[in-house]
Parts: structure tokens; C-alpha cells; sequence
């Protein structure tokens, strides 16, 4: 079973019912409904409960997958292969 985590990508407010319902693969609107649902019959107990559970549930990890970002990445592994290639480059010239 998978780790729950609060979403980044459908939230209202924390993003636990976001979280909620990609663990179960349903609707995040069936999850939001029966929450406001329970808050009102409890008196606002599920009020507390959403806050508890909001500091609580780790937020997702979001990994971009923009152009911006992968051209980052990539040059940021240019210079890395390049400075490696210069050590090693140095470190065989000394040896000789």
C-alpha cells in the first residue's frame, strides 16, 4: 500500500482530501462531500480532524516536468561532466 500523502495538484484548502482520494482512486468530490458531511453532523469534529490531519499527512513530493527544468538539469550535468573529466584529465597528467 502506498504512503498517503496531502496533494499538490488538487486541493482546496490542505490538500487532504486531495490526498485522500488518489489513495483510493475515487472522486476527490465524493471524498470533500462526505467530509462536509460528517463536519456537520459532529458538530465540527471533522473541522478539527481535517486541521489535525493536515499537520499530520506529509505534502507530496512534486517533480516538475517542464522544459525549464530539465534544461536545468542538464546543464547542471555538463558542468559536473565537464569538471570530473577535467580532474581526471589532471589527476592522469600528474601520474605521468
Amino acid at each position: 500500500m502506498n504512503k498517503l500523502y496531502r496533494s499538490t495538484t488538487d486541493k482546496k484548502l490542505a490538500g487532504v482530501c486531495g490526498g485522500i482520494a488518489e489513495q483510493l482512486n475515487i472522486d476527490p468530490t465524493i471524498i470533500r462531500l462526505v467530509w462536509a458531511f460528517f463536519t456537520l453532523l459532529s458538530w465540527g469534529t471533522g473541522l478539527i480532524l481535517y486541521i489535525i490531519a493536515a499537520l499530520i499527512i506529509p505534502e507530496e513530493l512534486q517533480i516538475e516536468d517542464s522544459n525549464e527544468t530539465k534544461k536545468n538539469i542538464t546543464e547542471t550535468e555538463t558542468v559536473e561532466d565537464e569538471k570530473t573529466h577535467k580532474e581526471q584529465g589532471g589527476h592522469h597528467e600528474s601520474e605521468d
